[in-house]
């Protein structure tokens, strides 16, 4: 037979042999509403910058970003009533991304986080008014080197960096898939989405332009180093489990699974690869959360990004990491709790410890409170170490009650200016409770809650954790939260002190009188701290409602 009257013969047996159906993969749209919404607004956002006139860009920006972000709530909303966060729980996208209570809650707060960080985001009333209305925090022309003749016109002109909403926007979207995910690839690909912008964000800073830019470089390449262990870990996970799956490898790990990949089959159920593996995964998440000894990026990026990047980032990534972390440890390493725990007790003692003690000596407020974002990372880890359903139930709620605290902070942080800007120095908040009643009360309760005063949220989150972690076997744990608590009341009331007490200098700060923008994120701040304090029960039980994760 020739070639030709060969290849005719094949072609001619296989259009004979029926067609198998290859069935198109099934995607879930309306429970990954809410990120689909976020990425939609972003990529929109970006058109905006490419085909928008500039005077007019600030606000379509704004809109599109506001509208989106509620939106996107209200999807979470919406899916919680429907039953996606107790009894329809399940796993979408081809089992890339779980849609249950403790993904909708963290979702929901990460959501509400970043509306209201949003709002500091668009202040463009805090600098002198001979600049005019549209200064804001950030740099007026980012591409400008810092000092140069291009970015001197940028000033004159008025010039004003929108491309941040879209950068917040694809941070959300990171941020909503990373406590969600529900394999190894789709978690390291929200990492990277969710860090990418903030690496980019941290370097926009108006004022101290190359503090900025060291802080968004330091940011970067820590970053680059953390991502780089979570994805070896990643790889040897894959190489034990053979699977990128959270349940394949929890079923590896439990010897339960069903059956043994051939191509892995040597290294499959290799417990140094599982161990290495599991300690540089966990080892990139605690560089999310903050954790000593990987805290070092944390004091120099939050004192170095723009004021309402670093009390977005305080908040929102700490809510989305620590929603990883809870997943990772109790759906994929749950029979590597004694393994695990003994570690993350190490940790939870040395992050309390060390973010109260070194905060004492901070002469800079952001500087301060990063370290106290430090320490309170540490107590988080108090609540994930207690392995039970209250111990979620007790991350979720603090998470909740810190995030808003945080950016209520952070936002009153930008009001309090002097001629170079913001003025961070401690030595400058000396009277301003004289100088501005308002301005340091509304400070002072953010202080008394991050210090767990009763009756607000502070005091409610951490007699959660504390109570799930005593329950959970680790009292000794609590014992040194409880004294780490009253090293950092020191430093928190010594702030309301010198805000108080104190006499204030005459060539001191004055207080920017700010839009109703920020008006709002302290407004919001200041009644969830309240609330939360006053009443939590409500609160409590939801987040115990949702502190079941889907396997």
């Amino acid at each position: 037979m020739s070639a030709t009257a060969a290849v005719h013969s094949l072609w001619t047996t296989a259009a004979a042999d029926p067609i198998s159906k290859i069935d198109a993969p099934k995607i879930e749209y309306g429970q990954l509403a809410p990120i689909l919404i976020v990425v939609g607004a972003a990529v929109v956002g970006i058109l905006v910058e490419a085909f928008v006139p500039r005077r007019t860009r600030y606000y379509a920006q704004l809109f599109v970003a506001v509208v989106a972000l509620a939106a996107a709530f209200a999807s979470v909303v919406a899916l919680a009533a429907d039953g996606y966060a107790t009894t329809k729980a399940g796993i979408a996208a081809m089992g890339a991304v779980a849609v249950d209570g403790p993904a909708l809650f963290l979702q929901g707060t990460i959501l509400l986080t970043a509306l209201v960080g949003l709002f500091t985001f668009a202040e463009r009333r805090l600098d002198p008014e001979a600049h005019g209305n549209r200064v804001d925090s950030f740099a007026a022309q980012a591409a400008s080197v810092p000092g140069s003749d291009s970015e001197k016109k940028a000033v004159k002109a008025g010039f004003t960096t929108t491309e941040v909403f879209p950068l917040l926007l694809f941070a959300v979207a990171g941020m909503l898939v990373f406590p969600a995910a529900n394999d190894l690839l789709t978690l390291f690909v929200a990492l990277e989405v969710l860090s990418l912008p903030l690496y980019l964000l941290c370097a926009l800073a108006r004022r101290k332009r190359l503090m900025s830019q060291e802080a968004a470089v330091k940011y970067f390449l820590l970053g680059a180093f953390a991502s780089a262990f979570t994805l070896f870990g990643i790889a040897l996970l894959y190489g034990y489990s053979g699977s990128m799956s959270y349940a394949t490898i929890a079923q590896v790990v439990d010897g339960t699974v069903p059956e043994v990949t051939p191509a892995l089959a040597d290294t499959m159920g290799n417990d140094v690869l599982l161990l290495v593996g599991a300690a540089l995964l966990v080892m990139g998440l605690l560089f999310k959360v903050g954790a000593v000894p990987f805290h070092m990026w944390t004091p120099d990026v939050y004192q170095g990004a723009p004021t309402p990047v670093t009390g977005f980032m305080a908040a929102a990534t700490k809510v989305a990491a620590f929603g990883a972390l809870l997943r990772i440890l109790y759906v994929v390493l749950p029979g590597l709790r004694w393994d695990w725990r003994p570690v993350m007790w190490g940790v939870a003692i040395v992050t309390m410890v060390v973010g109260a003690v070194v905060a004492i000596t901070q002469t800079d407020i952001k500087r301060l409170l990063a370290y106290s974002a430090i320490s309170h990372a540490g107590f988080i880890l108090a609540g994930v170490i207690a392995a039970t359903p209250s111990g979620v139930s007790s991350v979720l709620f603090y998470l909740a009650a810190y995030s808003f605290v945080t950016i209520g902070a952070f936002a009153v942080v930008t009001l309090v200016r002097d001629a170079g800007g913001e003025a961070t120095h401690l030595s400058k908040w000396a009277g301003l409770g004289r100088r501005s009643p308002l301005v340091a009360a509304v400070f002072a309760v953010f202080l008394l809650a991050f210090a767990g005063i009763p009756l607000t949220s502070g005091f409610a989150g951490k007699f959660a954790v504390f109570k799930a972690a005593a329950e959970g076997g680790a009292a000794p744990l609590v014992v040194v939260g409880v004294i780490a608590s009253a090293i950092a009341a020191f430093f928190y009331i010594r702030v309301i002190v010198l805000m108080f007490f104190s006499e204030p200098r005459p060539e001191g700060p004055t207080v920017a009188v700010p839009s109703p923008l920020t008006m709002t994120a302290i407004g919001v701040g200041v009644a969830v701290t309240v609330v939360l304090g006053v009443a939590p029960q409500y609160f409590l039980e939801l987040a115990g409602d949702a502190g079941v994760f889907v396997r």
